[in-house]
């Protein structure tokens, strides 16, 4: 709790994200893993960036099975005969040179990348609860399948938040700032609700090399950064309205 305020923040169940999701995770005091939505091809369910061994990113990615065009990404599954998490090591082998953390986030890896799931949505709902525990910020999520109570019916996209405040109590609604147009501000100020936008401050760290890659995934910040210093760039943020 943040006063006498509850903060919700919502976003699909990203694998391995970037800094500013963690931002929306921190500063809030329930977080609703959206994996209820349809799965969209070419996002950041299964994948992230990080860098390359010698210049530019490259994707890790957690190998998926074939699904209709229409499934829900709770539903979407893993190929669990495909042996993708020494991949994902040999990707990140390259970091062993230059990353002063590189053997805790290995360790971290070991301990968390084999998680027993076939689901996608689980196994990144698992990889967020692990990344926070390392970080060092609570990480107080909930899923559709927990609100087992109704939810009044969804007329437009930006309803889904709305109407999700109402039935557990939040009176804020955070969301990151490249959604600031695609709600409508009155239909929350007519519920009672506040509606911020969370810009977390993407300042570049130090990656033993030029230029900065921006926005690559959390893991990338985690080889340069001890948690404490992570912690800080998740203050290092404006709530905007």
């Amino acid at each position: 709790m943040k006063g006498n305020t509850m903060i919700l923040a919502a976003m699909q169940p990203y694998f391995f994200p970037y800094l500013g999701y963690f931002g929306l995770i921190k500063h809030s005091d329930r977080f609703l893993i959206g994996d209820n939505v349809q799965f969209i091809k070419g996002g950041w369910i299964s994948r992230n960036r990080v860098l390359k061994q010698q210049e530019g990113w490259q994707y890790i990615l957690v190998p998926l099975a074939r699904h209709p065009l229409t499934t829900a990404i709770r539903d979407v599954k893993i190929c669990t005969n495909e042996p993708w998490q020494p991949k994902i090591f040999n990707l990140l082998m390259h970091y062993k040179r230059k990353a002063p953390h590189y053997g805790d986030v290995i360790r971290f890896l070991e301990r968390v990348l084999f998680y027993p799931t076939d689901s996608i949505s689980e196994l990144n709902a698992h990889l967020l609860a692990e990344t926070c525990s390392y970080i060092g910020i609570p990480f107080k999520a909930i899923t559709f399948d927990d609100l087992d109570f109704a939810i009044e019916d969804v007329n437009a996209p930006d309803e889904w938040a709305l109407n999700i405040c109402k039935v557990i109590g939040a009176d804020t609604y955070i969301n990151p700032p490249g959604g600031m147009e695609f709600y409508d501000r009155g239909k929350y100020k007519q519920a009672g609700l506040s509606l911020k936008f969370l810009k977390v401050n993407l300042r570049p760290y130090d990656q033993k090399r030029e230029p900065f890659e921006a926005g690559l995934s959390i893991l990338d910040v985690m080889m340069f950064n001890t948690p404490e210093q992570i912690r800080c760039m998740l203050d290092d943020c404006e709530m905007l309205s």
